[in-house]
């Protein structure tokens, strides 16, 4: 059996060498080396070959790509490199990469057409001149077949390591049996469908609720189609750390099962907690784990390995690698992101493979991978994409770049200020959206890129610089204005009502992403499988239009375990808790969980539309009935505070926390038994009226009709964080409490139907 690698990737593996640098340089887009590249071929002569496809074996290991140019007149093999600025920005690591590419190709060229030498060169070229410099050696075949054995030899001792763990691996999961013997009621349905959407390759949105273990659920049919399906890898993707630690948690079960898999499992995350010395830069000169990085990575990426090797859960997570790093003297968060290309399993946070510049999108592009991606709590998806493709350009960020701007760059961020300006002057509300981006404003953000990126490719800036910062806003900010259409807005806020005089207020630009659909789409194209699951995911029509599913995508909504009987739900039908009404239903309200308190003692929570309206109704509780123990979520709360907020909820506990619906306890929170034995919930959960919702609701109408557009801005987002906060009550067949709905808006029809079909409402 072949082990297949691209000549990139294996010289990426093998060569490349010296200190992480990641001073940040501009580099050609795309679509700019692209074109270079077509220029730089256009200049050669009628004989000049394009892509030319090669490959080459090595014992086990099969090497293939596309050489970018071979002119057989003067028998030259050409790489091709665009760059921007000063050649001597090219970093010593990858001109490294980029010679073992072209000595590589050579060889393949020379076995596959008998030549006997070769002329091998480096051509690099800068998109903004389109000048060509032209690196060039002649090589015989013999030299270079050397060269290729050694680069294989290399890398041959780590495919075949990888080889014969994917054998063992995919043999174990084919006779892999489920962890606990028997499906709890639902999990068995969803588990084969999961199986048949990694079977056919196609896309799954399952709705299933709390307490049938969805985790595992999902998890394990993949990993057992997996060697029928040839997938390289799964990725677990979550919104928040709970659901990372679930994933871990399940794939440490099945990990230890008498049969195991020997799965290698890695935990990414998120640099600011991997980073051991965030007062440094991340190049050789600052930091000394990125000195020699690259040289010291062989012998830390074998450390890694083999302790999973002897770990009985097979996991990679923080502490583990944070370990093999510091004896090896590396950073730990460029290890992890090594280690990804070894790793059977890969969990992390949403963004890592639906954000615009995602490293796990990017790396299954770059290998070809065939990956299945499972989305978890999938209803978080749609607000975390928005914010994602997103951007917001400050004008105080603006002012800050002109005064520490060089003397060059001075022209164009001013042309950039007055353009800005105008527009504040003739906008007479503190907040307006357009219907697209004004073109001078657009063009003047345009040039000042420009003027930047050209300055930086001959004068690289400080990390801290306040140029580089509003360069990399303005970037983002370009990238999503160029893209406008009618899945996004674009709105100016200024910092306050009206310029007087000379003295106009700065203001805010924002490309504002309504619907990610469009960007989203790409990434479950380019999964062999993906499969969307949570205990809200209606209705479906609202997630496959905001999330980009393709039409065939499958839907299952698995049977709820639960009986009717387990959970008294409450409508308390006489108090409104809008905004208008907030002063007469604190009474109610309080009055009303006392009341349940004293009936039925134990642990409750309460959940309020907002930190004010939750201060409002506590102060109350306490003046009126002081007997209640209570304890609040606050703004800002840290891992531990969120922790001891938790820890108060004991089987023998009593009293009654009061959270924020939408927060960080309203889903993702497990309090089975007597920990938890009801909630009150005194809010729709409806997004706030105001101007930025309401030009989403408009722009809802268009795309869906205005019989949608209420609904999809505030309904369905409302009502999906009501039933979330409801599932923490219930999470076991053996589990009985009660929830009370505070609001007379829950006597609607329409509001009831958005709740679990098994609920019986009183």
């Amino acid at each position: 059996m072949s082990y297949a690698v691209a000549v990139r990737a294996l010289c990426e593996f093998t060569a490349r060498e010296g200190d992480l640098d990641l001073r940040f340089t501009p580099a050609p887009s795309g679509l700019e080396g692209m074109a270079g590249h077509a220029v730089v071929t256009g200049r050669r002569g009628p004989a000049y070959e394009t892509e030319v496809a090669l490959s080459g074996q090595y014992d086990t290991l099969l090497v293939r790509g596309r050489a970018d140019g071979y002119d057989p007149v003067a028998n030259r093999l050409e790489e091709i490199k665009t760059y921007r600025g000063r050649l001597d920005s090219v970093r010593d690591n990858h001109r490294a990469a980029h010679w073992a590419q072209a000595r590589v190709y050579a060889h393949l060229l020379c076995q596959a057409r008998g030549l006997a030498q070769v002329q091998v060169a480096l051509v690099y070229f800068n998109v903004a001149t389109e000048e060509e410099t032209v690196l060039a050696e002649s090589r015989d075949a013999a030299w270079l077949a050397a060269f290729f054995q050694e680069q294989c030899s290399r890398f041959l001792a780590w495919a075949g390591t990888e080889l014969a763990h994917r054998q063992a691996r995919d043999a174990a999961l084919e006779k892999l049996a489920f962890p606990h013997g028997e499906f709890r009621s639902g999990q068995r349905e969803l588990a084969v469908s999961v199986y048949r959407t990694a079977r056919d390759g196609r896309c799954l949105m399952a709705q299933a609720p709390t307490g049938i273990g969805k985790t595992l659920g999902t998890l394990f049919p993949l990993l057992k189609a997996s060697p029928g399906t040839g997938l390289d890898k799964v990725f677990f993707l979550a919104a928040k750390g709970s659901g990372r630690g679930l994933a871990l948690d399940a794939l440490d079960t099945l990990n230890a099962q008498p049969a195991a898999p020997g799965l290698r499992v890695l935990d990414l995350v998120a640099r600011d907690k991997a980073c051991e010395h965030p007062d440094k830069a991340c190049h050789g000169d600052s930091c000394p784990l990125a000195q020699g990085f690259y040289d010291r990575l062989p012998a830390a990426r074998e450390a890694a390995l083999a302790v999973i090797q002897d770990e009985p859960h097979g996991r990679l997570d923080a502490p583990t690698v944070r370990a093999v790093a510091r004896a090896h003297q590396l950073c730990p968060y460029y290890l992890s992101q090594e280690l990804i290309r070894w790793s059977d399993v890969v969990v992390g946070d949403y963004n890592y493979y639906y954000d615009s510049t995602a490293m796990l999108h990017g790396l299954t592009q770059a290998n070809q991978w065939k990956v299945a991606v499972l989305v978890d709590e999938a209803h978080n998806l749609v607000e975390r994409a928005r914010r994602m493709y997103t951007s917001e350009l400050d004008q105080l960020t603006l002012a800050a770049a002109r005064q520490a701007a060089p003397k060059p760059l001075k022209k164009a961020l001013d042309g950039l200020q007055r353009s800005w300006t105008a527009l504040n002057k003739k906008q007479a509300d503190a907040y307006q959206a357009y219907d697209a981006a004004p073109a001078g404003v657009l063009a003047a953000v345009q040039k000042a890129v420009a003027a930047i990126t050209e300055y930086l490719g001959e004068s690289p800036l400080a990390q801290d610089d306040p140029v580089l910062a509003f360069y990399f806003e303005a970037l983002h900010f370009m990238r999503l204005a160029e893209q406008f259409g009618s899945h996004a807005l674009f709105d100016v806020t200024r910092a306050d009502g009206r310029g007087q005089g000379a003295k106009t207020p700065p203001s805010t630009l924002c490309v504002r992403n309504v619907i990610p659909a469009p960007y989203l789409a790409a990434r479950h194209a380019a999964a062999h499988a993906t499969v969307l699951f949570s205990g809200t995911l209606s209705p479906q029509q609202f997630y496959r239009d905001t999330l980009g599913l393709p039409a065939d995508a499958a839907w299952i909504d698995v049977a709820a375990p639960f009986q009717a009987e387990q959970l008294a739900v409450k409508v308390v039908g006489n108090v409104s808790t809008r905004y208008r009404d907030r002063e007469r239903s604190l009474v109610p309200i309080v009055d009303l969980i006392a009341a349940e308190y004293a009936r039925r003692p134990g642990n409750y929570l309460g959940f309020l539309s907002s930190f004010d309206y939750l201060r409002q109704v506590s102060d109350l509780m306490r003046q009126r009935h002081p007997q209640v123990p209570i304890w609040l979520q606050t703004p800002g709360m840290g891992e531990a505070d969120r922790a001891a907020f938790l820890a108060r909820f004991t089987e023998s506990g009593q009293g009654v926390g009061f959270a924020v619906l939408g927060g960080a306890f309203s889903e993702g929170v497990d309090l089975p038994g007597k920990r938890l034995i009801g909630a009150f919930i005194a809010t729709l959960g409806l997004p706030q009226v105001n101007a930025v919702n309401e030009n989403i609701k408009r722009a809802m109408d268009l795309r869906y009709g205005e019989a949608q557009g209420y609904d999809y801005t505030y309904l369905y987002p409302g009502m999906q964080k009501v039933v979330q906060a409801a599932g923490r009550v219930i999470r076991t067949e053996q589990d009985v409490g009660t929830v009370h709905l505070i609001d007379d808006r829950y006597r609607r029809a329409k509001v009831r139907n958005l709740l679990p079909s098994w609920w019986r409402v009183d």
